[in-house]
């Protein structure tokens, strides 16, 4: 007796039943096919992105060709020259030029040859600056407390929020009789930084790293700000520190490293 599947009647419905299948797979492929491209078999978006494309290109190498062609705007002067001519003419100014010294204390490289020279020069009178100094009861601006505690968020992170210190990177402000002390000492470490050993409160605080001038370029009233939020906050209570005081002292910027052999006393 023969099985089922040797049965020509089943074969041949299998092989209908294949052919419909694969027939309507075809059917679906072209309904996808229309539908998706037009009749040239090209996608209309991606044609208007290229034309897109082409037209920028256009216009780039139109703009270039332009700005790189000579153009004479008047007799014997001619501008917009090709790259290669505009960096010849450039490099023969250069040369032609000769150095021109430091302007300002802020072009000063600190540790350069310049600024060893600066720092044996005749600076400018401490006790002139600290005189300045508005009494230690005198009211200070709510305005000036907000903008230099903004300003303090550079020194949190060595410092500490709370002015306490982060040992062994930055000594504490609360308490610290630097902080209280001499305006003019908290001034010059603005514009030239604090290196060495550091006896505050009684205790020697070695720093892994000096204390750079982290905002030495700040205007005048941003410094005297943070530095008068430093001074009343935490636990201390001291004078203002006037901006006229800080711009007193801005030949110290660029100046070498201060030790506190350099600072007067508090």
């Amino acid at each position: 007796m023969s099985s089922t599947s040797d049965n020509p009647l089943t074969r041949f419905s299998a092989f209908i039943w294949a052919l419909g299948v694969f027939s309507l797979f075809g059917v679906i492929v072209l309904a996808l096919k229309l539908f998706s491209h037009d009749t040239t078999g090209k996608n209309p978006l991606e044609e208007a992105a290229a034309a897109k494309r082409y037209e920028v290109r256009a216009g780039v190498d139109a703009a270039q060709k332009a700005g790189f062609a000579y153009k004479e705007v008047e007799k014997g002067k001619t501008v917009q020259v090709p790259p290669h001519d505009v960096f010849a003419s450039l490099g023969e100014k250069l040369l032609s030029e000769k150095p021109a010294p430091v302007a300002v204390d802020a072009q000063i490289v600190p540790g350069s040859d310049r600024a060893t020279a600066k720092s044996t020069e005749a600076g400018p009178d401490m006790s002139a600056v600290d005189k300045r100094t508005p009494a230690a009861d005198t009211p200070i601006d709510p305005a000036v407390m907000a903008k230099g505690q903004a300003t303090f968020a550079l020194c949190a992170a060595c410092h500490g929020p709370a002015g306490a210190g982060v040992p062994p990177v930055g000594p504490p402000l609360a308490g610290s009789e630097w902080v209280t002390g001499p305006v003019s000492n908290l001034i010059r470490i603005q514009f030239r930084g604090l290196q060495g050993p550091l006896h505050v409160k009684g205790a020697v605080f070695t720093p892994l790293a000096p204390m750079t001038p982290v905002i030495a370029t700040q205007d005048d009233e941003t410094i005297a700000a943070v530095l008068t939020f430093v001074r009343n906050s935490f636990g201390n209570k001291a004078a203002p520190v006037l901006p006229e005081q800080v711009k007193m002292l801005r030949s110290e910027l660029g100046k070498p490293m201060l030790t506190e052999a350099d600072l007067i006393k508090p």
